[in-house]
């Protein structure tokens, strides 16, 4: 079952090479381009560079957590517009209320299967 894409760009932005290689697998399976990032700074030069349609973003990094580069992006005009989904392994509610405060527009939990980064990006690139 191919989605259809419209050239859709997804960066996965996690200190966890694991999680970038499973999401840009999965990713790529089913026709997007994805672009990686393994912290909030090289995050930074990724939008500017790969002009991502959605932003899948780690909580917890070193340097800048998911917060800290969400509202950056969510606090610049030229980029506000493209969806953040807050990545974390915890799923409480006190993560959840900061990431919206932050302005991602989701939170998911890790680990995640294909359905779940599928149906998110359908939610969110409509």
């Amino acid at each position: 079952m191919t989605q259809q894409t419209n050239n859709k760009k997804v960066l996965v932005v996690d200190d966890s090479e694991t999680i970038r290689r499973t999401a840009e697998a999965l990713l790529k399976k089913e026709g997007y381009e994805v672009g990686v990032a393994e912290d909030g700074f090289q995050a930074f030069a990724a939008i500017v560079d790969f002009s991502p349609s959605i932003i899948f973003l780690d909580i917890m990094m070193p340097r800048l957590d998911g917060y800290q580069v969400c509202s950056v992006i969510k606090n610049n005009p030229e980029y506000e517009h493209i969806p953040v989904i807050m990545l974390s392994s915890k799923d409480n509610i006190f993560d959840k209320a900061r990431g919206r405060v932050s302005g991602s527009e989701f939170f998911m939990s890790k680990p995640f299967s294909k359905e779940e980064l599928i149906n998110v990006i359908n939610q969110h690139l409509k």
